[in-house]
């Protein structure tokens, strides 16, 4: 499909192949972005439904802010955690 549309619209030779590699990348980035959003609203409505229904019942049911905060610490933890072991990972990976 892609070679197609490369084809139609695109030049001959080297132009075309760079082309369609930087239109790949470009669609995989998008791709991986997207299942990254989702991952991510996954996540928070999991944090919501157990602050909603552990953490909401022990501080008391009228503590909406003291849910959020902590539902706000949650996230923030999470996202510290993620992001260092990613930039490991990064890491490690470039030096091999």
């Amino acid at each position: 499909m892609l070679n197609l549309l490369f084809r139609l619209f695109g030049g001959v030779g080297k132009q075309t192949k760079t082309m369609q590699r930087e239109f790949t990348k470009q669609l995989l980035k998008l791709v991986t972005s997207g299942f990254g959003l989702v991952a991510a609203l996954a996540w928070n409505e999991l944090i919501k439904k157990v602050v909603a229904d552990y953490i909401k019942p022990k501080v008391g049911g009228d503590s909406e802010i003291i849910s959020l905060i902590i539902y706000a610490l949650v996230v923030t933890l999470l996202a510290v955690v993620v992001t260092l072991n990613l930039s490991r990972l990064t890491g490690k990976t470039k030096e091999d």
